[in-house]
């Protein structure tokens, strides 16, 4: 995806960033607790599933940040920022 189609998609999405020269999605998420944190995760475990496409997930304590790129392209594609979506509506 060129980088200027990224970024008008990026508008749509709350708090997500372009990163690594706009080749993937990331956004940290902080949580009250280790357990909500967990409880986050494992809701976006049954969404990635659900699509067939599935987030790096980094977790510290009470925070999640996650990754999204399109592993087969190496970069983005529509897919990522439909999960990206996804994600934010369970937050």
């Amino acid at each position: 995806m060129e980088k200027e189609k990224a970024e008008k998609m990026l508008k749509e999405l709350n708090g997500w960033n372009l990163i690594e020269n706009s080749k993937k999605l990331e956004k940290e998420f902080k949580f009250k607790n280790f357990v909500e944190a967990m409880n986050f995760i494992n809701k976006i475990a049954e969404i990635a599933e659900e699509q067939g496409h599935h987030p790096d997930i980094f977790v510290s304590y009470n925070k999640v940040k996650l990754s999204l790129f399109t592993h087969k392209i190496q970069g983005l594609h529509q897919n990522d920022f439909i999960l990206a979506a996804k994600i934010n509506a369970i937050q």
